[in-house]
């Protein structure tokens, strides 16, 4: 492996398996750099392709998605980092894709629990091809003002605290990804800070190992010092020992193996990484300090005493004159989201939406303030339900029982009236089911079941003003307008008798249904069809059923007869039949349809 530096400031990485935070972590910490290009070329999510947004600063920036890893490098072909943030699952699969792409030099992989012998394969492949590894169960690395992966170095804060928006002297590179972070603290405290920090990963088989990283820092003339932080289990350490003895290494080598206190158990001990565990006396945090200090390492006595150690061979080294004085810099503020701002108190901001009918913010989502646990356990009905959304308020029972009622007896009307005619034609055209039934729906208006409201309005007018049905009728016709909820085909509809006889047995009051009868009884002296219709029963029953529950103010009732909410009840009862009609022409594979010309009167 060794060779040199791995990142600069105009590297580009591919993003596996989209994560907004991550990569938004990256594209702050290029801002915070002063990159001028941000540093994610690409993501890939299996499956889909478009666009991600995200912010690059202040501007909103669209990051292109890509389905595969091929289509992704062929599209970026100066990206040459990796950045894997699938499962453990499907970590080693995409990775030896993306380790087979001529343009990936660096593959990154986050996810903890890699198969070993999947590991092993990667790690054969990389080695044989020149490529290099990071991982698995890394957080990845950074090099300091350039170039950074994933959550490597966590906030923005912590960035800033620790200098890393600017490179310094210093060559780290640990197993742990969080130790890293409380590393980097400590070494900006004591030094000039980061030049580049590596996390290799703490499984048992590592893409590239503590003494990879030491003898490439090495060959970096920026970096003027390092610091290796290992950990007990497994040998990676003595590699780094051996490449010492053998003089591979003329840099100051600061370094401490954790897991010292292991020795205070009488049984072994596993600490949080797979290869965190003493496998005998040579995996031991102390067998492994002291080769190190024999093989010529700045050794401390303690984790404690690392900082002291660190501090003093930096000073050294900058009394001797190989490290010169950093030009520390003011770095840009980065743009906070809106979100955390509102959160901190930081802004207030307008919403765009008002909802007063249902919230889903808890634990479970609530209609009405009433939650769905209660309206399952309590039994409630589609009509219970409608009452909340449309009414915000629990009607009694009759009312919602009498609204259910509606919808089933509007469901539908045969495959001959308009709406039901449309959705057929539509599905027997090949059409999905949504655009089907929209076919039908737009059907309803003036002449075909969008009347409930109108004949609300106007028989309530009617009443209110205590016109006789003469007067009333009479006075339609001079402007013109047809009564509306009266008219039907056949001389009686079951439909209006259904919805009587329930309302006169479960109705407080029937005042404007008895009204629109007598309007009835005027106009059947005109003409047999000119009977009331569903809509009319509906519309004068709805009066009836809102007035006499006693819930409603005059205000509320003219309100929600203008917005169109009896119309809505027809709308939602006769989708439930025009989806019928879909499903029913999809299953009998009826053809398209084509009018026959016999039932064309061709004219000029």
């Amino acid at each position: 492996m060794a060779t040199g530096q791995l990142f600069s400031k105009t590297t580009q990485a591919l993003f596996y398996n989209y994560k907004q935070l991550p990569i938004q972590r990256m594209l702050d910490f290029d801002f915070l750099c002063g990159r001028e290009t941000p540093s994610v070329a690409g993501i890939i999510n299996p499956g889909s392709d478009g666009f991600q947004k995200l912010f690059f600063g202040q501007e909103e920036i669209a990051i292109p998605v890509h389905p595969t890893v091929e289509a992704a490098c062929n599209a970026h072909p100066t990206a040459d980092v990796f950045i894997n943030f699938a499962s453990f699952r499907s970590a080693a699969a995409s990775s030896m894709s993306a380790l087979k792409q001529p343009t990936i030099r660096v593959v990154a992989i986050i996810a903890e629990g890699v198969p070993e012998s999947d590991a092993k394969q990667l790690i054969s492949y990389a080695r044989a091809n020149n490529k290099v590894i990071i991982g698995p169960a890394t957080v990845g690395g950074i090099q300091a003002g350039a170039f950074k992966i994933g959550d490597t170095a966590g906030t923005i804060d912590n960035i800033i605290q620790c200098k890393l928006y600017r490179p310094g002297s210093v060559g780290f590179v640990s197993k742990s990804g969080g130790m890293s972070n409380e590393m980097y603290s400590t070494i900006a405290r004591v030094t000039d800070g980061i030049y580049e920090g590596i996390a290799i990963g703490g499984d048992v088989f590592p893409g590239s190992t503590l003494s990879d990283h030491i003898l490439r820092f090495n060959n970096i003339p920026q970096v003027k010092m390092m610091v290796v932080l290992g950990e007990l289990g497994g040998k990676d350490e003595y590699s780094l020992v051996e490449a010492l003895k053998q003089g591979k290494v003329q840099k100051p080598v600061v370094a401490w193996v954790s897991g010292t206190c292991a020795r205070l158990f009488k049984s072994e001990v596993q600490f949080g990484h797979a290869g965190a565990k003493s496998g005998g006396e040579l995996e031991s945090a102390q067998a492994k300090n002291q080769a190190l200090k024999e093989a010529g390492a700045i050794v401390p006595t303690s984790y404690e005493a690392l900082e002291s150690a660190i501090k003093e061979t930096f000073d050294k080294l900058f009394e001797e004159g190989k490290i010169s004085p950093v030009t520390e810099i003011t770095p840009p503020l980065i743009p906070e989201d809106l979100k955390t701002a509102i959160k901190s108190g930081k802004v207030r901001a307008p919403t765009h939406i008002i909802s007063t009918i249902s919230d889903d913010r808890g634990d479970e989502p609530c209609y009405a303030g009433v939650p769905m646990s209660t309206i399952i356990e309590q039994g409630y009905g589609v009509g219970d339900v409608i009452s909340l959304l449309w009414f915000k308020r629990s009607l009694p029972r009759y009312c919602t029982q009498f609204i259910e009622i509606c919808v089933m007896l509007c469901a539908d009307h045969g495959p001959c009236v308009s709406g039901a005619h449309n959705s057929i034609v539509t599905a027997r055209a090949g059409k999905d089911l949504v655009s089907s039934l929209v076919s039908g729906l737009l059907t309803i208006g003036p002449r075909f079941g969008g009347a409930i409201d109108d004949a609300a309005r106007y028989f309530k007018d009617a009443c209110d003003r205590s016109l006789t049905p003469y007067e009333f009728v009479e006075g339609m016709k001079k402007k013109g307008i047809r009564v509306p909820g009266i008219g039907h085909r056949d001389n009686r509809d079951k439909r209006v008798q259904l919805l009587q006889k329930y309302a006169h047995t479960h109705f407080p009051s029937v005042k404007y249904m008895e009204y629109a009868v007598q309007v009835e009884t005027y106009t059947l002296s005109k003409a047999n069809n000119l009977v009331m219709n569903v809509d009319g029963a509906i519309g004068s029953l709805f009066l009836d059923l809102l007035s006499g529950s006693g819930m409603f103010t005059k205000q509320e009732i003219d309100e929600i007869v203008e917005i169109g909410y009896l119309n809505g009840l027809f709308v939602l009862a006769r989708s439930i039949g025009l989806i019928g009609h879909t499903f029913d022409q999809k299953r009998l594979k009826q053809p398209l349809y084509r009018h026959p010309w016999e039932d064309v009167l061709y004219t000029k």
